[in-house]
């Protein structure tokens, strides 16, 4: 059952917005996207082979 890459909530529990990365499928509820976009390196260890933007 796919779960926020972040704080692990599922589908069941509140929506999920899918995500693409390197041909894998990812989720990440709402209320975690603001993590992703703004501080993107506190889910570096959760996304495989992710960098963030400013340590590239």
């Amino acid at each position: 059952m796919p779960s926020c890459l972040n704080c692990n909530r599922t589908e069941q529990e509140y929506p999920l917005i899918r995500l693409t990365y390197q041909g894998k499928e990812l989720y990440i509820c709402p209320q975690c996207l603001p993590t992703l976009i703004h501080e993107p390196q506190n889910l570096a260890d959760k996304i495989p082979n992710f960098i963030p933007p400013h340590e590239q």
